[in-house]
C-alpha cells in the first residue's frame, strides 16, 4: 500500500541503520524528512541523505514537543533504538532501550498529542522476548501506539550491512534492512494495526 499522496514525515532516530536508508527512500517519493538525531554530528550526514536535521535528545519532553511542532509533520516515525555496537553487549544493554521503548516513546507520543496528532509509525520486534523488562516495554510501547490509532512495525531481525548480521543470516524471523526500509516507507498511509514485517 504505497503512500496516495506526499507527506511531511518526522522521523526520529534518523541517524540509525533503518533511519538511514528511509530518508532517501521517502525523499524520492517526494515526502519531506525532518531526521530527529540526538547527536550534532550526525547532521551532516542527515543533510546529504536529504533531510533536515533536528537535533534532540528524546528524553527531554519540552524539547521534543518543541521540535515536532516546528516541523509540524503529519507522519512521525519512531525508529529509535539504544543498541550497543557489539551484539554481545545487547543483555547488559537491555535497559537502556527498554527506556527509549517507554519513556522515549510516551514523550513523542505527547509531542504527537499537542502538535495535531500526525500519524504514529513505530518500530517493534516480530520475535518473542523472554520475560523481562524488554519484553514489558515492547507490550507498553504497542500498546500505546495502537491506543492512538498508529502502526505497530513489527520488524524480524535485521540482516544486510550495517547490521549485527552483516555476512551471515540471522535465525527467523528476519528482514533485509533495505527491504525492511523500502517496506516502512509503502506503510505511511496504513490503518492502524500491527504490521510484520520480515522476509
Amino acid at each position: 500500500m504505497p503512500a496516495s499522496h506526499t507527506h511531511r514525515v518526522f522521523l526520529a532516530g534518523a541517524s540509525g541503520v533503518i533511519g538511514q536508508r528511509m530518508i532517501p527512500k521517502l525523499i524520492d517519493a517526494g515526502h519531506v524528512v525532518g531526521g530527529m538525531t540526538r547527536s550534532a554530528g550526525k547532521t551532516d550526514l542527515l543533510r546529504q541523505l536529504g533531510a533536515e536535521p533536528i537535533v534532540c535528545d528524546v528524553f527531554d519532553r519540552t524539547a521534543v514537543i518543541q521540535a515536532v511542532r516546528a516541523f509540524a509533520p503529519d507522519v512521525l516515525v519512531n525508529q529509535l533504538t539504544d543498541l550497543p555496537d557489539d551484539f554481545a553487549d545487547i543483555p547488559a544493554h537491555g535497559g537502556r532501550n527498554a527506556r527509549i521503548r517507554t519513556e522515549g516513546n510516551r514523550n513523542l507520543i505527547e509531542a504527537a498529542r499537542q502538535c495535531g496528532s500526525p500519524k504514529l509509525l513505530v518500530q517493534s520486534v516480530a520475535w518473542p522476548l523472554p520475560e523481562g523488562p524488554d519484553a514489558q516495554a515492547v507490550e507498553t510501547l504497542e500498546r500505546s501506539v495502537l491506543a492512538e490509532g498508529g502502526v505497530v512495525l513489527s520488524y524480524g531481525q535485521f540482516y544486510g550491512p550495517g547490521t549485527y548480521n552483516e555476512r551471515e543470516l540471522p535465525a527467523e524471523p528476519r528482514v533485509e534492512i533495505d527491504h525492511a526500509a523500502q517496506r516502512t516507507v509503502q506503510l505511511l498511509d496504513a490503518p492502524s494495526g500491527v504490521v510484520v514485517i520480515t522476509d
